[in-house]
């Protein structure tokens, strides 16, 4: 009897262990992201395959915005910087332009340079497509609004948010990218998601 429970007790330890190096999914996630065909800042083509074997960061940006894009990539660049900092390889970054008919490759790989991204990190800057499959991809996969500009305007709207993606192609949660009225804007949080599941699916 003392040995049955001593096996018990210890699968149970294991259980609980294993469970701890897991980031919770989000019950609205935990889908896979789909098919797609689209062209990074070096005009180069990225499909869902070339995410395999790393933990990725998502979000949705545009180089003419005026307002949350560049707190976001600045936000973005600085958990970028703190993961490399701390010797943690594979994982990338994927920013979707949401007005892909100003941001060629070119214009992107403009925007890219006015921040500190380190060079051996994998940050693809992406564009490529047109408005229907960029509203498609975000609403169906993120759960995120993606809207044209009203009439007189170049601002698109869409979401702040940051996902993460596992090495799956699983998308896991999101987090604000920029603070907002009731918290600040969670670097640490995603830091250490962004390790945790590196180590947990090694």
């Amino acid at each position: 009897m003392k040995k049955v429970l001593f096996l018990m007790l210890s699968v149970s330890f294991i259980i609980t262990a294993c469970s701890k190096s897991d980031v919770e999914v989000m019950s609205r996630y935990g889908n896979t992201i789909e098919e797609f065909s689209v062209t990074d800042q070096n005009d180069e083509t990225f499909t869902e395959k070339d995410m395999e074997d790393k933990v990725w960061l998502v979000d949705f940006i545009f180089t003419n915005c005026a307002t949350v894009c560049p707190p976001m990539t600045m936000n973005m660049t600085s958990v970028v910087n703190k993961l490399n900092e701390d010797g943690v390889t594979d994982f990338g970054v994927m920013s979707f332009s949401v007005d892909p008919e100003t941001d060629s490759p070119e214009v992107l790989t403009e925007y890219k340079s006015y921040y500190d991204i380190p060079e051996d990190v994998e940050w693809k800057f992406l564009t490529g497509y047109d408005y229907d499959f960029i509203r498609h991809l975000a609403e169906k996969n993120f759960k995120t609004i993606v809207a044209p500009p009203p009439k007189g305007s170049n601002q698109v709207t869409h979401g702040t948010a940051f996902y993460l993606i596992d090495k799956n192609g699983k998308i896991i949660k999101d987090y604000s990218g920029v603070d907002n009225g009731n918290a600040s804007f969670p670097e640490a949080e995603i830091i250490k998601d962004v390790k945790t599941l590196t180590k947990s699916e090694e």
